[in-house]
């Protein structure tokens, strides 16, 4: 999962990432997924540091590209990778534990449409150009809870104008968290930036799982409370 430093609305100065990146020793097998899967499937940015053409990344013609950052142990990614053959997906994940077994899977069911970005998101993110991206995850991020760490958490100002900046018009950003600290703030964020609208149709429609939203290992922990749902579609552009 990648946060911010800096002021909340501001381009930061540093770009630290705040977070583990490997925990227990990955099995033999993991591990060379990691030596060897891994770099065939790794985004590489233009070396002139020039955009990125997201679509020039995946082996057949994809229909739309979605990205989901911080994917944790993949489960949801691996889900629509199988769900959606004709979409290319970008997961984003620094942490190699979850790395090792997403890697399992696509290697298991044969998930071509997978590539993968194994650190911070946001130097991919910003390489990649403008309304390029149908569909954004952000699920279950650490809702880093005590007030003096409100910076790292991913949904600030500056970053849901990003996430506004890749999505195509009509594209839908979607966000869980189990954390209602973490759901007030997120909602507050997304919702007053002029270029999302909340989709939620009633009270209890955000409180259900949707039948295209896989469920994982960490929601069905539950470690924070009751898992919440969020969809925003991205306004036309003017």
């Amino acid at each position: 999962m990648t946060e911010t430093d800096g002021a909340e609305g501001t381009s930061p100065k540093r770009r630290n990432f705040h977070g583990r990146r490997q925990g227990r020793k990955l099995r033999a097998g993991r591990a060379a997924l990691i030596e060897t899967l891994l770099p065939q499937l790794t985004v590489a940015l233009p070396a002139d540091g020039g955009a990125l053409d997201p679509l020039s990344l995946f082996p057949r013609p994809a229909r739309e590209v979605w990205v989901e950052i911080g994917f944790g142990a993949g489960e949801h990614l691996a889900w629509q990778a199988g769900h959606h053959p004709d979409v290319g997906i970008i997961g984003c994940e620094p942490y190699i534990n979850g790395m090792s077994t997403l890697l399992a899977a696509v290697a298991g069911e044969g998930l071509d449409m997978v590539r993968l970005w194994a650190d911070d998101a946001r130097p991919l993110l910003d390489r990649l150009p403008d309304g390029s991206i149908s569909r954004i995850f952000l699920l279950f991020a650490d809702p880093w809870p005590k007030a003096r760490h409100s910076s790292r958490r991913f949904i600030q100002d500056a970053t849901v104008a990003d996430l506004a900046r890749l999505l195509r018009d009509d594209g839908e950003l979607r966000i869980a968290t189990d954390d209602a600290p973490l759901l007030d703030w997120s909602l507050e964020r997304v919702r007053r930036n002029p270029a999302f609208t909340w989709t939620a149709q009633g009270p209890g429609d955000w409180r259900e799982r949707p039948d295209d939203w896989p469920p994982t290992r960490y929601e069905q922990k539950a470690l924070h409370g009751r898992p919440y749902y969020l969809r925003f579609r991205r306004h036309a552009r003017n």
